[in-house]
């Protein structure tokens, strides 16, 4: 097969093209998630939940918050699994994935499940994961604190989880497809047997089948990449990615491209992205391709912040051109903008660009700009 090299210009709008980040927005929710493949749940909401703003920047102010609601609790288009939003079109890609967690036999380096001693906590917890079975069998959709700790042995962990025994159980139930969350309460899941969440199980795809089409979506949605990628927290890694070859110029090493996008005609726009945003999301990336550097600074010393709290990439056609340091004051219902970070100098029309854009954003969030 023959290497395709590519400009950093093209590679940069083959990869903005993908995010649905160009000029031809798509025109419905489910059709976004289906080309990211997901969107990723964080509970900071300086400005809006990161799911919203991804579906945001894509869909514009005809996106509502409503609308992923009504996806995942009433039209169960859209699933949620351990902070992550898939198709549920695509579940019978993931259920051979679910019943191989924690992946305990695999390699540390590709995965980000806890691998064996999640299996052996589960092993010795049998008789609590099954009064937790029956419970929901029987009362029906719970949330995690209206469930009784009966665990035989807790879990250990230096972090925030440790014994937190039924909040992780039902994490590692719901990875195994289990159970799974029907609703939610404001932020509180309500938990329910996966099979009355779930639609019926289909043909369940073979797992090495699953991860080749997973990983030919995943270059879909990135468009060019490394032939590794970061994966989802709590599954793997790294993930594949297939595609073609590729020499992108001014950086070394492999890569590889989804040979469709090439050539295409591009038209950009300007857009405020999450700070969890898929396109920006591997930061080493973002530098090699877009020469752009962050870091998601919420959790520093306000004194070591170079951008702000949770400073928003901007993007300008095919390029990353600054970092919007702003706050919802949900006080005032204004949004306060402390800083526009130019990474490059502004042109008059990139400014008009991105304060426009800076306004949507105030309309969609129902506030006021100050």
């Amino acid at each position: 097969m023959s290497v395709h090299r590519l400009d950093r210009a093209e590679a940069r709008r083959i990869a903005v093209r993908a995010q649905l980040l160009d000029a031809e927005r798509p025109t419905d929710l489910l059709s976004v998630v289906e080309q990211l493949t997901f969107l990723q749940l964080d509970p900071t909401a300086a400005i809006a939940p990161s799911a919203d703003l991804v579906a945001w920047t894509r869909l514009g102010n005809a996106y509502r918050p409503a609308d992923l609601t009504a996806a995942l609790e009433q039209e169960r288009t859209l699933y949620e699994i351990r902070a992550i939003i898939r198709p549920t079109a695509d579940l019978p890609l993931h259920r051979a994935q679910m019943a191989a967690w924690p992946f305990a036999d695999e390699p540390k380096r590709n995965r980000a499940a806890p691998g064996a001693s999640a299996a052996r906590w589960l092993e010795a917890n049998d008789p609590f994961r099954k009064d937790i079975l029956r419970l929901l069998r029987r009362s029906g959709p719970l949330l995690s604190r209206d469930i009784p700790d009966t665990s035989v042995v807790p879990w250990e962990s230096t972090g925030w989880t440790g014994n937190r025994n039924v909040t992780q159980m039902l994490e590692f139930l719901s990875a195994r497809g289990e159970v799974a969350t029907t609703r939610r309460q404001g932020r509180q899941r309500l938990w329910d047997l996966a099979e009355r969440v779930y639609p019926a199980a289909g043909k369940v795809v073979p797992l090495a089948k699953a991860r080749r089409v997973l990983a030919a979506r995943r270059l879909r949605a990135l468009g060019i990449a490394r032939p590794e990628v970061i994966g989802v927290a709590g599954e793997r890694n790294l993930e594949e990615v297939h595609g073609e070859p590729a020499e992108v110029e001014g950086t070394s090493g492999n890569w590889v491209v989804d040979a469709a996008q090439i050539g295409r005609p591009f038209e950009g726009r300007t857009a405020l992205l999450s700070p969890f945003d898929r396109l920006i999301h591997d930061r080493v990336r973002a530098q090699e391709l877009f020469d752009f550097e962050y870091y998601l600074e919420m959790y520093k010393p306000k004194d070591k912040r170079r951008w702000g709290y949770f400073a928003l990439p901007v993007l300008h056609h095919d390029q990353m051109v600054g970092k919007l340091d702003a706050i919802v004051d949900k006080k005032t219902k204004v949004l306060q903008v402390n800083a526009i970070h130019e990474d490059v100098r502004f042109t008059r029309a990139m400014t008009k660009a991105v304060q426009a854009e800076i306004e949507a954003l105030a309309r969609w969030l129902g506030v006021a700009y100050g």
